[in-house]
């Protein structure tokens, strides 16, 4: 999953990269409220992480230009401490959720992955659950009829994606522009190493592919 964070604070703009990409989202950091106009809307992002207290332009107009434009994406706000009134403006603006500084990393992560259910109509239990499959997103391991199967970072991120895409038909570039931030090259042929990687933990019925279009998760393993 790939996601936009724009913070001004460049040491919390680090921990927060740093812990986002521990847990398995490509990040592109932005400071600046002007660039964010821009980039959130011409690049392919999952989730929006916005600070509301820009350089450039606030956040509060960053968002309400969004979403003039049409933008859907899910937009977490960050707000200072106590400032009731920006949350609400900012939820009226278009937000999905809000956090107040300073904030637990883990709280962060647990509404980033609540958002990203939400968007796709999906529950927001312990596990991410498709195909007969259980997902642990804090752990990034899968298991199936009680049997737990390891996974590597690569592995775990292309099959977060899939299992938040049931029965879609996803292209390699699809897949390569939500799975790469945008400073690193975006190559489609990992992305086939990696899915053959899954079917050979998973069965090759899990994960079909589709000549000409790409792939569709949602078989029934074996």
């Amino acid at each position: 999953m790939r996601l936009l964070l724009v913070e001004d604070n460049v040491p919390l703009a680090d921990e927060l990269v740093s812990a986002l990409n521990r847990q398995g989202y490509a990040v592109d950091w932005l400071a600046d409220g002007r660039d964010a106009i821009h980039q959130g809307a011409s690049e392919p992002y999952d989730l929006i992480v916005l600070d509301l207290g820009l350089p450039g332009l606030p956040g509060l107009e960053v968002l309400q230009k969004w979403r003039a434009d049409g933008l859907s994406t899910p937009v977490l706000i960050l707000t200072a401490r106590g400032s009731w009134a920006e949350r609400i403006e900012g939820l009226k603006a278009g937000a999905d959720d809000y956090l107040t500084k300073p904030f637990h990393p883990e709280e962060l992560q647990l509404r980033i992955q609540a958002l990203l259910r939400r968007a796709r109509g999906l529950a927001n239990q312990p596990k991410l659950e498709a195909a007969g499959l259980h997902l642990d997103e804090g752990r990034q391991c899968v298991s199936r009829d009680g049997d737990e199967i390891q996974l590597t970072a690569a592995e775990f991120r292309l099959l977060r994606y899939f299992m938040l895409h049931p029965e879609q038909i996803l292209s390699k570039s699809h897949l390569a522009e939500h799975l790469y931030d945008g400073e690193n090259e975006r190559d489609s042929n990992v992305i086939e190493v990696h899915v053959n990687h899954l079917r050979r933990k998973l069965g090759r019925a899990v994960v079909q592919t589709r000549r000409g279009q790409g792939y569709r998760f949602g078989g029934s393993g074996g």
